[in-house]
């Protein structure tokens, strides 16, 4: 008798079949694998190839059905799935409710639950009717005047300041040595040679280089400060340091303008090259935001438009990545101030709501992409594992090796290139107007959108259901706002690499769960917000030598919310 298969419930979004298979056909499977093995098992006492059936079932016969029952469980359920045209959300949960003890023995039938959750069908809004405004800044002149002086003022030339005795004034280079201590105690990382510091740069950690001014070649000074609490070597943060410091040169700087000598030195034909590819960075960082904000205002018009189900194991697995983040942000002491005051109770509330927007938003994606047949070419995906393995450095051929030989981490690329591809699709298909911003406007931080952390969420226009059999995606992030830090230097503008923050996924239908437990949600459902690369690779490692100041924490390390908006 074949396998049957009853379905016992399929309300919503959830289904739950009855499989059957009879312990009349795993002792076929039995024998079958039985035969399969004899040819080649060689027992003391027995011919090669020569050992009876029912030797080898009493010896080994336990430990084959085992195998016997492990496979038909996982081929089974993915029969199922198949028959029944599923398109789930996460892998499915497996409950055997037979005796399993029995069922080896070969005296009762295999019997479990299979308990699928799918994706919810529904019909895209028609993206021809979004109306969306772009803000487009343009830098004037003046603008650009400034950038080339900032060039100017970070590529100088400094010389060694005149005089008998010259004292280091602000904006001078000096070259120290400098050994640091806590509690009398010398610390890793504490100490260097012959660095070179420009006072007044902020480039070593607050209150280091002002102690440094009017100091002479020659001159040894006690440098007395405290670590920022945000400073990037956890054992360092908010400490007491003393250092012992060395002058040992005093450089004022030369006189510095723009010409082609400037441009040669930085690579450029001469000054008129080096000013091109200035206008061309500058224009690429506010199109950069420009693109950011009219990618906000469509995933928010997409967002109000559809009201479908959401699948409560995927809802769930991305509010747990989400709030994974704010409980290391809350321990690092980096709580956005819209947090500051709020019960666990209310913030579990509004990351939630977070969640499933983000869950939300990946199902519609990944809809309009699938109906558009949108793709992302093994070039496309061989160019961003490229431009991921060069922020490594010297091991960027080792990293990009790892991209190519593990599946998870190029999954993990694809995501981002497949979301934009569908974004660039609905913007080329929606009604957007361009709209003349200042600066402030188009670089200042988005709110949250409309109705979040104000409880639970308005229902959106409903849309009509229909029936879909394809993948569909994992719940979108959208991209951090890109940074307007200005450039030190002006080299050939490229694309920026894709961050491992950037991320939205296809979700794939996930395998049959194994049969010696119940299945656990697929991982490709249970996303963290910024995952990292899923490779052991070395990670590009920010010196840790101290007291050089570290990223502020504000800026580096913003609260989950604060990442979420725009997803």
């Amino acid at each position: 008798m074949p396998m049957q298969v009853t379905e016992k419930s399929g309300g919503g979004l959830s289904r739950v079949y009855d499989v059957r298979i009879p312990a009349t056909e795993l002792g076929a499977l039995l024998d079958a694998r039985i035969a399969e093995i004899t040819p080649t098992l060689n027992l003391k006492g027995f011919r090669p190839g020569k050992v009876p059936a029912a030797h080898i079932r009493r010896v080994y016969g336990k430990a084959l059905m085992g195998e016997v029952v492990e496979k038909t469980l996982n081929e089974s359920s993915k029969q199922v799935l198949d028959e029944q045209r599923l398109r789930i959300a996460a892998q499915p949960n497996l409950e055997p409710r037979s005796d399993m003890d029995q069922v080896i023995a070969g005296r009762e039938d295999l019997t479990y639950d299979l308990n699928v959750e799918v994706m919810p069908e529904f019909e895209p809004i028609d993206v021809t009717s979004l109306k969306l405004t772009r803000p487009i800044y343009r830098p004037d002149q003046a603008e650009l005047d400034s950038e080339l002086a900032e060039i100017v003022t970070q590529n100088r030339t400094f010389e060694a300041r005149a005089g008998k005795a010259p004292k280091a004034a602000d904006g001078d280079q000096v070259v120290i040595d400098f050994v640091g201590s806590m509690g009398g105690e010398p610390f890793e990382g504490g100490a260097a040679e012959d660095a070179e510091i420009i006072l007044g740069s902020g480039q070593f950690i607050p209150g280091f280089e002002e102690q440094l001014v009017g100091a002479a070649v020659g001159a040894k000074r006690t440098v007395r400060t405290t670590f920022p609490a945000d400073y990037q070597v956890d054992r360092l943060k908010g400490k007491d340091a003393q250092f012992e410091v060395i002058v040992k040169a005093v450089r004022a700087p030369k006189a510095a303008k723009a010409d082609n000598a400037l441009a040669e030195r930085l690579g450029m034909k001469d000054l008129a090259a080096l000013k091109d590819v200035l206008r061309t960075n500058v224009e690429g960082r506010y199109q950069s935001a420009s693109r950011f904000k009219l990618k906000r205002a469509l995933l928010d018009a997409l967002d109000k438009a559809h009201d479908i189900p959401l699948p409560p194991r995927m809802v769930d697995a991305e509010f747990e990545g989400i709030w994974a983040e704010v409980e290391k942000d809350k321990a690092a002491n980096n709580t956005p101030p819209e947090d500051e005051g709020k019960s666990e109770e209310v913030l579990r509330v509004e990351y939630r709501q977070i969640a499933e927007r983000r869950v939300r938003l990946g199902l519609v994606l990944a809809e309009s992409g699938r109906r558009n047949n949108v793709q992302v070419t093994d070039q496309e995906l061989s160019e961003a594992m490229r431009a991921e393995a060069m922020r490594y450095g010297a091991q960027a051929q080792q990293m990009f090796d790892l991209l190519r030989q593990n599946a998870n981490a190029q999954a993990q690329m694809r995501a981002p290139l497949y979301e934009e591809k569908v974004v660039d699709l609905v913007i080329g298909r929606a009604k957007v107007t361009d709209k003349a911003v200042s600066k402030e406007d188009l670089l200042k931080e988005d709110d949250l959108p409309e109705g979040y952390g104000e409880g639970p969420r308005k229902p959106a226009k409903a849309v009509k259901a229909k029936d879909a059999k394809a993948k569909a995606a994992k719940p979108v992030k959208a991209d951090a706002p890109p940074s307007p830090a200005k450039i030190t230097k002006a080299p050939p503008a490229k694309p920026a690499p894709p961050t491992p923050a950037a991320k939205a996924a296809q979700v794939k239908e996930a395998p049959p769960a194994k049969a010696t437990q119940p299945a656990k949600p697929a991982a490709a459902a249970a996303r963290t917000p910024a995952p990292k690369p899923a490779v052991k690779a070395p990670a590009p490692k920010a010196s840790a030598k101290a007291p050089v100041k570290a990223a502020p924490a504000k800026a580096a390390a913003k609260a989950s919310k604060t990442k979420a908006k725009g997803a």
